[in-house]
């Protein structure tokens, strides 16, 4: 049964991973690999309630992460279709390549610690549109803000899948890994950013011709309203859950139904055609359920592989044949930018126990740096990539040979500054 469930998992794995060349979504992919995994496990096994009472727990810790992730995914639609993040993106004007690279950075770093990375990616990278007209400087910038997205999701509990599954895991909390992981994903963005900008010194900015008609929907009470509501029930989610020792899904979805009432209660007087694109239900019908159903699929996947002890049997044979868990977790980013860090985190939350590992050790916040930003390697690598890969038509090699080493060079400088600060500590 062990060998037919790892065949399954690895063609599943290779499925997900190969995504674009093959054409099939990975959300198929990892649905389909669930399904035969839990089959052929619930045929091996024949012990029925013993069965009912694993998969209950796992879709109960995997339901946990999706309604966290819906509701957030729903809040941030939320903000955009009031036009809240215009609050920030109309302030960014400068006239040097440089000076605009460096607010992008930090601003991209910041936000993708209070949105997500994916979201974040999208705003800033839309917002490139219309300050550069010049599309070779708008692919530099695409880097950069990958790069910053993934640092600034890292240290972040709401800021990336990854670090929010450890979060809600219980592996990580709030406020230890903040502390810990704040300053390496710094460094992470500040190498590839001073870099970067280096290379842009004395180049001016070529801004498009501005042709907007600025129709927008919503009054600038109304913006700033939604945007500072949204953000600061995100920003809540952690602290409801310290006050309340409730699991997080329940502190998103008490914000969501907040900011749900103050929509409509704020557009009750519109008519109903005009009001519609602003409400939260319009907002539901945009979230990526494709997403949202991959993490699902995979998660439930990976939780087949933790109670047939497999994950915890490759754990043992790491530590015998690497022996160091800080290189195991280094090697664990890194191949995270080659195939997508969900199932890595999922799969070593499965191979190592909190027993063994507590929350906060060594291991878990290590390994929320290396997945976070270990993903900006390679395009492909983090969905943050894989967004701006499409927005502005990056190439795979370009961002090979512009992109790839500056992010890997950042990748080491942090977890080097990890590591000291972890020696310095102990």
């Amino acid at each position: 049964m062990e060998s037919a469930l790892i065949a399954v998992f690895i063609i599943a794995y290779a499925a997900i991973a190969l995504e674009h060349p093959i054409k099939i979504n990975k959300s198929a992919s990892a649905l389909v690999g669930a399904g035969l995994l839990w089959t052929i496990y619930a045929v091996g096994l024949g012990d029925t309630h013993l069965l009912s009472e694993q998969l209950g727990e796992s879709v109960a810790s995997t339901a946990q992460i999706a309604f966290f992730l819906m509701g957030a995914m729903a809040i941030v639609e939320v903000v955009d279709a009031h036009n809240g993040f215009e609050v920030i993106t109309k302030r960014i004007r400068t006239s040097k390549l440089a000076s605009l690279m460096w607010l992008v950075g930090f601003v991209t770093f910041f936000l993708s610690s209070i949105l997500d990375n994916l979201t974040t990616t999208i705003v800033m990278i839309s917002l490139m549109r219309k300050l550069l007209a010049k599309h070779d400087d708008r692919l530099f910038f695409a880097g950069i803000i990958v790069i910053a997205a993934n640092a600034g999701g890292a240290w972040s509990p709401i800021g990336d899948v990854t670090t929010t599954m450890l979060w809600i895991g219980g592996q990580i909390t709030s406020l230890a890994i903040i502390k810990s992981v704040f300053l390496p994903s710094l460094v992470s963005l500040l190498v590839p950013l001073a870099m970067t900008a280096y290379m842009l010194r004395g180049q001016g900015v070529i801004s498009p011709d501005s042709n907007e008609a600025g129709n927008h929907r919503t009054s600038e009470f109304e913006r700033n309203l939604m945007f500072f509501l949204g953000l600061g029930i995100l920003v809540a989610v952690p602290v409801f859950k310290t006050a309340t020792h409730l699991p997080p899904f329940m502190g998103i979805l008490f914000g969501l139904g907040i900011l749900w009432l103050v929509g409509d209660l704020v557009h009750r007087h519109k008519e109903d055609d005009f009001k519609q694109p602003l409400t939260l239900v319009h907002a539901l019908s945009r979230i990526d359920m494709s997403s949202l159903v991959f993490f699902i699929g995979i998660l439930l996947a990976v939780a087949t592989l933790e109670h047939t002890h497999i994950l915890a049997s490759l754990a043992k044979w790491l530590d015998f044949e690497i022996g160091r868990q800080d290189i195991i977790v280094l090697v664990i980013g890194i191949v995270s930018a080659v195939v997508d860090n969900v199932p890595l985190v999922a799969a070593a939350m499965g191979m190592y126990s909190l027993t063994e590992f507590p929350p906060d050790h060594f291991l878990w916040e290590f390994l929320a740096y290396c997945a976070g930003t270990g993903g900006s390697i390679l395009v492909i690598g983090s969905a943050a990539g894989v967004a701006a890969m499409g927005l502005e038509k990056i190439q795979f090699f370009w961002y090979l040979k512009r992109v790839s080493g500056l992010a890997l060079i950042g990748y080491f400088a942090g977890a080097g500054v990890y590591l000291i600060q972890r020696g310095v500590g102990a």
